[in-house]
């Protein structure tokens, strides 16, 4: 009988196919600096946030240690971490990717509701959904939800199932932190879009209203950072279906009277919608 691989042939395997990857120990960790590395002394490495020097041969740094290099991989330096390595982990952003990590049921819900379909791995409480294309990595963007490419790791968990699409505009919307003020005048209600007209491509009108729901129950669950919740959700809405002309007012009425709810002024409403469409060039 042929041996299960180990995780050390797996990550052979990945890195072969440009995945650059690194152990874990348990708890999902990376392992930790060595003394030299330990409280950046080293001054980090050439790719990280603040590119530095350091070319320590231990698997240092966390996700920046991720290597597609094997001789790296199979060095004497990363014996010990192998050895008590729990699991494997990959760099989103090395291999090219974007991970939206789904932690819970309702998270998925809300992804098969909202995005576009794409390569999924299961996970162990629910789904990693997977774009081709990179953009900063964000955690917490929404309940249950991070965003792992540039900077951040992800467990290897398979390859899925599906096809893996391009990054879509509403997943980069996810991590766009809301303006500090209007960039123009207001856009009132009865003009609410620049849309390009016709029918929306890409999904049929029971996805429309299923998006408008989970958007109308985002922002009605919200219980802190009001403000934020409301421009990310109607950036998100706008991204989707922002330029094939299907949103109508009443679409925007059903949004802005949930954010009334919360306390949000018309006012508010109006000038997070403008900046929204100021951000996507709608």
């Amino acid at each position: 009988m042929t041996a299960a691989p180990t995780l050390l042939d797996t990550a052979l395997t990945l890195a072969a196919h440009g995945v650059p990857v690194l152990p874990l120990r348990a708890g999902k960790l990376p392992f930790g600096n060595c003394p030299a590395c330990k409280h950046s002394v080293c001054g980090d490495r050439p790719n990280m946030k603040t590119p530095g020097p350091c070319a320590c041969p231990q698997p240092c740094h966390g996700w920046a240690a991720a290597t597609t290099d094997p001789h790296v991989l199979n060095s004497v330096a990363w014996k010990l971490a192998w050895r008590h390595a729990a699991t494997l982990a990959y760099h989103p952003g090395g291999a090219g990717v974007t991970v939206v990590d789904l932690d819970d049921p309702a998270a998925v819900q809300w992804a098969r509701a909202t995005l576009p379909p794409t390569r999924t791995v299961t996970t162990t409480r629910g789904e990693h959904w997977i774009y081709r294309g990179t953009m900063p990595s964000s955690n917490a963007v929404r309940p249950g939800v991070d965003i792992k490419s540039l900077m951040q790791y992800a467990r290897w968990l398979g390859s899925g199932a599906g096809v893996t699409a391009a990054l879509p505009d509403a997943v980069r919307a996810l991590a766009v932190k809301e303006p500090s003020t209007a960039r123009r005048a207001p856009q009132t209600l009865t003009v609410p879009l620049r849309a390009h007209g016709g029918e929306c491509p890409h999904r049929t009108p029971a996805y429309l209203d299923r998006g408008i729901a989970m958007a109308v129950q985002r922002i009605t669950e919200a219980r802190s950072a009001i403000h934020a919740t409301v421009y990310r959700t109607f950036l998100a809405v706008l991204s989707t279906h922002g330029r094939c002309g299907c949103l109508t007012n009443g679409h925007v009425a059903r949004l802005f009277t949930a954010a009334q709810a919360k306390g949000e002024s018309v006012r508010h409403c109006t000038d997070a919608w403008t900046n929204a469409l100021t951000t996507l060039g709608l």
